[in-house]
């Protein structure tokens, strides 16, 4: 889990400079809230943007801290969060919604319509950062089975998306074999991450021909996709 709070302040690689302007910065938003407005697009001008070990980048963790810094609760801080978010060039938004499991501790799911507005998008960069922890634990299960789906045609590696092995299911299944089917059907590949999601929930009568699995999942719906095994 990526670090939060005192210890990823401490840990950032900051210049003196950068570490002087993110804790003025904090005291800022601290007193007057709405400092945040003018404070996190000036993020990256201020801190940089080297890469981090937990995958993120220095801007993305500091307006991390910036959002966690904001003295608001309820629907003050939604308010606030959803404007940065609808204002933001693409880098402040994947910040703020990497942060939703940080602003969110109560479990409330108040941030979902963020979640929801990027999955109607098609910057992968954004629907990526949507899908973490905060979707795995919030979103409702058809609406997380449709997330999953909208990434295999995006070509968004599954191995990205928070949550599957808990809410992986028999219907994801039948709707990733329905894909799988088609695309072999159209001779297009099929990705291959997405076997492992539909093999636990096939039960009978999987068979092999070339590189397409078909069976039957517990359902009663026949499902394909890719497999290098032979007859099983």
């Amino acid at each position: 889990m990526p670090l939060s709070g005192p210890a990823l302040h401490s840990s950032l690689p900051l210049t003196p400079e950068a570490r002087a302007w993110l804790d003025t910065a904090l005291a800022e938003i601290a007193a007057a809230p709405t400092a945040i407005r003018t404070l996190f697009p000036a993020v990256r001008r201020h801190c940089g943007r080297a890469p981090l070990p937990d995958g993120r980048t220095v801007d993305e963790a500091v307006r991390a801290l910036l959002l966690t810094a904001l003295p608001l609760r309820d629907q003050a801080l939604t308010d606030e969060v959803g404007a940065l978010h609808r204002y933001g060039d693409p880098a402040e938004q994947r910040a703020v919604l990497r942060a939703l499991p940080q602003l969110d501790r109560d479990g409330t799911g108040r941030f979902l319509d963020l979640v929801r507005q990027t999955l109607r998008g098609n910057d992968n960069t954004l629907i990526e950062a949507a899908l973490g922890p905060y979707a795995a634990a919030h979103l409702p299960a058809d609406e997380y089975r449709q997330a999953v789906l909208k990434c295999v045609f995006c070509e968004i590696p599954l191995a990205r998306v928070a949550g599957l092995d808990d809410r992986a299911d028999a219907e994801l299944a039948r709707m990733l074999g329905d894909f799988a089917r088609e695309r072999t059907a159209a001779g297009r590949p099929v990705p291959e991450d997405i076997t492992p999601l539909v093999r636990p929930f096939t039960t009978t009568g999987t068979t092999t021909t070339g590189t397409t699995t078909i069976g039957t999942t517990s359902s009663g719906t026949t499902t394909s996709a890719t497999s290098t095994h032979g007859t099983e």
